[in-house]
């Protein structure tokens, strides 16, 4: 089937089941390279496929600050609902034609986090000692990997935001609007539903990076050159529905118009 159109808006989902997790993403990164679809396609659950912009699939290494998490729409949970985060992700499309995300590595610097994530949904998240520091408009992210192995696995991140991002770029909405991820539970592979508004992108310049953590996601040498894709986000918030399974039909058509 063919994917489903890529939307600035989430598609209308059906209410029930929606909210059992609130969070905000700020200050986010988005570093991406194009790479072949083969060379991420061992990378992917069963059941899905690269997805695919101008020929290429991509590689995404994110960092950011989550900023009140909790559970469904309640308030944050205190001092474990706001961390630093950074994730290697790939780009995923179902049979079904469900556009998603599928995270390599989600590295955080609260360790009960990493371990509730990967007990209920199965993620590969990992606890880091983290930092992001923003001064004179720049931003620096960096992060070394605790648990687990390899230890001491890391990254570093310099990027000066730049002009916003005019609404209708292809890439950007290629890259960034994702509305579910794809993850292996229990032996089956689920899609993991979420909504939040349009991101209000920039363009970015890097200005530093030292990384490890995309060859360690089963990547080596993607990183080691320039990046195909440069942007910023001071954010949005999220929230995120209960997992099912990618075989479901597509039961709802996005009610927005295609970029």
């Amino acid at each position: 089937m063919h994917p489903v159109p890529i939307t600035a808006t989430a598609p209308d989902l059906p209410a029930p089941g929606f909210g059992i997790l609130g969070q905000s993403w700020r200050d986010l990164a988005f570093v991406h390279w194009r790479v072949p679809p083969g060379s991420v396609a061992p990378l992917l659950p069963p059941g899905t496929r690269p997805d695919v912009h101008d020929g290429s699939s991509w590689v995404g290494l994110i960092p950011f600050r989550m900023v009140g998490a909790g559970i469904g729409r309640g308030p944050a949970v205190p001092w474990l609902g706001s961390f630093a985060e950074t994730n290697v992700r790939l780009y995923s499309v179902d049979e079904q034609g469900r556009r998603g995300v599928v995270f390599r590595t989600l590295e955080a610097s609260r360790l009960a986090v990493v371990l509730g994530a990967r007990a209920a949904f199965a993620l590969p998240y990992s606890w880091a000692r983290m930092r992001v520091v923003e001064q004179g408009g720049v931003l620096t992210y960096t992060s070394r990997r605790r648990w687990p192995t390899p230890r001491g696995t890391c990254t570093r991140i310099v990027v000066r935001p730049g002009r916003a991002l005019a609404p209708g770029d292809a890439l950007a909405g290629f890259l960034t609007a994702r509305w579910g991820l794809h993850t292996r539970v229990l032996g089956r592979t689920v899609y993991v539903p979420n909504q939040h508004e349009t991101w209000p992108l920039q363009r970015a310049e890097l200005l530093e990076l030292e990384d490890a953590l995309v060859a360690a996601c089963g990547l080596p040498g993607v990183a080691a050159r320039p990046p195909d894709s440069v942007l910023f986000s001071r954010g949005v918030r999220t929230v995120f529905g209960l997992p099912f399974a990618a075989t479901r039909p597509l039961g709802n058509v996005p009610v927005t118009k295609p970029l």
